[in-house]
C-alpha cells in the first residue's frame, strides 16, 4: 500500500509513522527545507526560535509514535515538567501562578476571592467529567458519519456542551480575573472563550493529568527526534517540494504532482494541511461535491491570526517566567474586535514565551530568548501588515516594558516578527488563520472537515482543522483517528 503525506507538521509526521508500523510504503513531502510545520525551528545571531507550538502536554501521545517501533523516547527527546505552567499578569499587577501544586492553587484563589475556591473545586471536578468523554473517549474515534455524533449527542449536551468556555466557568466562579484565566485555553487553539463549545474545558484537565512539559533544545528538537526516527524505519521524505496538485482519475485519488512537474503514484493522499486549502488549490471540488458540502465549507468561521515577535535580549530577565499570560484591561471586546468585527485594538492580551528560563542553550550566555505571541483578526480583516507590522511590534515592546520586563527596547540585540500573510502564504492556511476553522460546538466533531474525505476516494485530513482539532495532542489525536480509518 502506498501512501503519500503532504505536509510534514506534528499531524503529517505521526501519520507517516503510524502508516509505516502497518506497512505501508510511506513518503512524506514538505514544502520547505525543514520539518515542522507550525513547529518549524528560527535561528539567528546565536538565538534559536521555536516558530510555534511551546505548551507540551500529554507526552504520552508523543513517546507512543516511538513506542511503536519499540524505541525508547528517552534516546530521542527530552521532555522536562514545568513547576510554573503560567504566570498570569493581569493590569493592576495583580499576579498568578498556574500550576499542578493544588494547594498552592487554592492559596492564590483565596487570597482573590474567598468564595471562589469551592467553586473552583467543583469547576475541576467537571472538566474531569468532560476530558473522560471528549478527551480519553471520543477524541481519537472517527466521526466521518451523522449517525456517530447522533450517538454522542445527549452526552455531550449533559457535559454542557452547548455552553462556551467563558460561561461554564462563569457558573463555578465569581471572580473575574479568575473567570479569565480558567477560560482562557480555547485560545491556545483558536477560538473566542466566549463562543468555544465548553467541551473544550477538557483543556484544564488534561493540563493537570500529565503537567505541562518543556522540550529541552526547543519543540524543535521533537521534530528532530521525530525526524530521525521516521529515516531509521524506512519513512521516505522529500523536503523543498511543494504539492501543487493531487491527481484525480474519475472520483479517486491516484496520486500527486509537485513543483508544477514530478508526478508520484499512491493508493491513499493524507493532507497534513489546511483542508480549504487543499479543496480550493489541489482540487477543483466544486465540479464534485455537494451542495450541503459546498453550505458547509462556505459557512465556516475561522480562527484568529497571530502576530508572533521574536526577540533576543542582552540582559536577563530573571523575574520571566517560562510561559507569561498577561491579560489586557478589555477581555470580552477585545475579543469581539478580533473575531467579530476584525480590528485591531491597542489593548492587547499576549502569551510570552522565555524558553531559556529553563534551557539557555536557546540563547548566548548571559542573554536571553523570547516570544510574544498576540491575537489579531485573520486576514479577512484586509489588514496591510506591511504597515501594521511595525506599529504591532512597537506596542508589544511598550507593553512589555510596562508590564514587566523594563528597558526592553534598549537590550533587544536580535529580533524579527511573523503576522498572518506568514501563516496564508507560507502555510497555506485560510485568510492566515493560526489555527484553521474556531473550536465552535458547530464545527466540532461530525461538523468539521472529517478525516476521510467527504468527497474523494483515496483523500484524508489529519490536523487542526479536522478532527478533533488544533493543539499538539490534537493533531496527534488525529493520525490516531486516521490509524483507525486506514
Amino acid at each position: 500500500m502506498n501512501s503519500i503525506v503532504i505536509g510534514a507538521g506534528f499531524g503529517g509526521i505521526a501519520t507517516a509513522l503510524r502508516l509505516r508500523a502497518k506497512g505501508h510504503k510511506v513518503t512524506i513531502i514538505e514544502k520547505h527545507p525543514d520539518l515542522g510545520g507550525r513547529a518549524r525551528v528560527f535561528k539567528k545571531d546565536g538565538f534559536v526560535f521555536d516558530g510555534g507550538p511551546t505548551v507540551i502536554t500529554a507526552p504520552y501521545l508523543i513517546n507512543e509514535l516511538f513506542e511503536l517501533f519499540k524505541k525508547d523516547p528517552k534516546d530521542y527527546i527530552k521532555l522536562s515538567p514545568l513547576k510554573i505552567w503560567y504566570q498570569f499578569i493581569f493590569e493592576d499587577k495583580t499576579k498568578f501562578n498556574y500550576s499542578g501544586d493544588e494547594e498552592e492553587m487554592k492559596n492564590q484563589i483565596e487570597n482573590l476571592s474567598k468564595v471562589d475556591v469551592k467553586g473552583y473545586e467543583k469547576l475541576v471536578t467537571f472538566t474531569k467529567k468532560i476530558f473522560d468523554k471528549g478527551f480519553t473517549e471520543l477524541a481519537d474515534v472517527p466521526f466521518d458519519k451523522p449517525f456517530v455524533m447522533l450517538q454522542q449527542l445527549p452526552a455531550l449536551l449533559k457535559l454542557k456542551s452547548y455552553k462556551s468556555v467563558y460561561s461554564l466557568v462563569s457558573s463555578y466562579i465569581q471572580n473575574e480575573k479568575l473567570r479569565r484565566m480558567l477560560s482562557m485555553h480555547p485560545l491556545l487553539v483558536g477560538g473566542n472563550p466566549f463562543t468555544t463549545t465548553s467541551i473544550y474545558g477538557l483543556i484544564l484537565y488534561l493540563e493537570k493529568k500529565w503537567g505541562i512539559h518543556y522540550s529541552m533544545g526547543g519543540t524543535g528538537n521533537i521534530i528532530i527526534g521525530l525526524e530521525k526516527l521516521m529515516n531509521e524505519v524506512g519513512v521516505e521524505i522529500i523536503k523543498n517540494s511543494e504539492v501543487n496538485k493531487i491527481i484525480l482519475e474519475k472520483n479517486k485519488i491516484t496520486g500527486v504532482q509537485i513543483n508544477n512537474q514530478t508526478k508520484i503514484r499512491a493508493n491513499n493522499v493524507i493532507c497534513n494541511a489546511d483542508p480549504p486549502a487543499v479543496y480550493e488549490k489541489l482540487l477543483n471540488e466544486n465540479n464534485k461535491s455537494s451542495f450541503l458540502f459546498k453550505w458547509k465549507k462556505k459557512r465556516m468561521e475561522y480562527s484568529m491570526g497571530l502576530f508572533v515577535y521574536y526577540f533576543g535580549t542582552k540582559k536577563k530577565y530573571e523575574n520571566v517566567e517560562h510561559h507569561t499570560i498577561k491579560f489586557g484591561n478589555k477581555y470580552k471586546e477585545h475579543l469581539i474586535d478580533i473575531f467579530d468585527k476584525k480590528k485591531l485594538n491597542n489593548d492587547i492580551s499576549y502569551y510570552l514565551h522565555r524558553p531559556s528560563a529553563t534551557d539557555q542553550s536557546m540563547a548566548p550566555d548571559g542573554n536571553d530568548c523570547f516570544y510574544v505571541l498576540v491575537p489579531v483578526p485573520n486576514n479577512q480583516s484586509e489588514i496591510n501588515w506591511d504597515k501594521e507590522g511595525k506599529k504591532m511590534k512597537d506596542l508589544v515592546i511598550d507593553k512589555m516594558e510596562h508590564d514587566l520586563m523594563p528597558n526592553l527596547r534598549d537590550n533587544i540585540i536580535s529580533d524579527f516578527y511573523l503576522t498572518p500573510d506568514y501563516f496564508e502564504k507560507e502555510l497555506n492556511t485560510k485568510y492566515g488563520s493560526g489555527f484553521s476553522i474556531q473550536p465552535k460546538f458547530t464545527q466540532s466533531a461530525y461538523f468539521r472537515f472529517h478525516n476521510k474525505s467527504e468527497i474523494y476516494d483515496g483523500l484524508y485530513f489529519v490536523g487542526a482543522g479536522t478532527h478533533p482539532g488544533a493543539g499538539v495532542p490534537g493533531v496527534l489525536s488525529s493520525a490516531k483517528v486516521l490509524d483507525k480509518i486506514l
